[in-house]
């Protein structure tokens, strides 16, 4: 775009607000401050109708949310349940330690009573005036090794 053709759509823009300025002073039906009243009567209303419809809304929000009591019963229902099984899993937790610290006792009863039979086999199987072995030591050695 030219210069020239630049200045002209500026210079159209500018008599054009002018001549639309001067066209509505010269043709309302009503006075400035009569105008500024309709106006603001106008945003009242506006205001008015949104505001309403903001409480109606939230007034049938809070009746769907508000009008579920088996929603409160379920939930405490559910309550209920999960610190019954936690109960439950701390009877069972306490009935498991317990079970295992008796076998590991039995089991040890039973170790202690195998080796003290061990120890009087094998001193009634050595023969009078032989020592027993003080130690053994196996060595396990694998034959597929490469030498």
């Amino acid at each position: 775009m030219s210069a020239k053709g630049a200045f002209g759509f500026v210079a159209g823009g500018i008599l054009g607000a002018a001549a639309g300025v001067v066209a509505g002073i010269l043709l309302a039906p009503r006075s400035g401050a009569e105008s500024r009243a309709m106006a603001a009567d106008a945003m009242n209303d506006a205001w008015d109708t949104a505001v309403d419809s903001y409480e109606r809304g939230s007034r049938v929000v809070s009746e769907k949310i508000g009008s579920r009591p088996g929603m409160d019963v379920t939930a405490d229902e559910l309550r209920a349940k999960v610190d019954l099984a936690r109960e439950r899993m701390e009877q069972l937790r306490d009935s498991l330690s317990d079970a295992v610290t008796t076998t590991s006792s039995q089991v040890q009863d039973v170790v202690n009573s195998a080796a003290d039979k061990v120890v009087s086999a094998s001193d009634a199987a050595t023969p009078a005036g032989e020592t027993q072995a003080e130690g053994v030591h196996v060595e396990v050695v694998d034959g597929n090794t490469e030498e």
